[in-house]
């Protein structure tokens, strides 16, 4: 009684995936992401200028790597309010702060008496 060897296994690569022909599934831009998300952050810390310069530098580049990724990237949109929502939290940052710095806002908030 003689025994051959067992057939190899199915490759894996031999497959056909299922969906639309074998393509890529689009991932978000991570840069449209943290933009989003430092813009937001930048609204109610309008005193800091910090993550709306950030807002504003990461939606401009998560653009640029969703426009020259080719279709494999998407997230445009979010960049785009990433970069709107810095830019406004930059103008009320600006605004407080000469506010502040003019006088006009007063940041004692009461604990000092003026005179008593």
């Amino acid at each position: 009684m003689s025994y051959s060897s067992p057939p190899p296994p199915p490759g894996y690569g031999d497959q056909q995936p299922y969906g639309y022909g074998g393509q890529q599934p689009q991932s978000f831009s991570v840069m449209a992401i943290i933009s989003l998300v430092l813009g937001i952050i930048g609204i109610p810390a309008c005193g800091c200028f910090v993550f709306s310069i950030a807002a504003i530098v990461l939606g401009v580049l998560g653009r640029k790597e969703v426009d020259n990724s080719g279709g494999t990237k998407k997230g445009k949109g979010l960049a785009t309010a990433g970069l709107i929502i810095g830019a406004v939290s930059l103008v009320l940052a600006i605004l407080v702060n000469v506010l502040v710095f003019s006088g006009a806002i007063d940041l004692d908030y009461g604990y000092y008496d003026s005179g008593s």
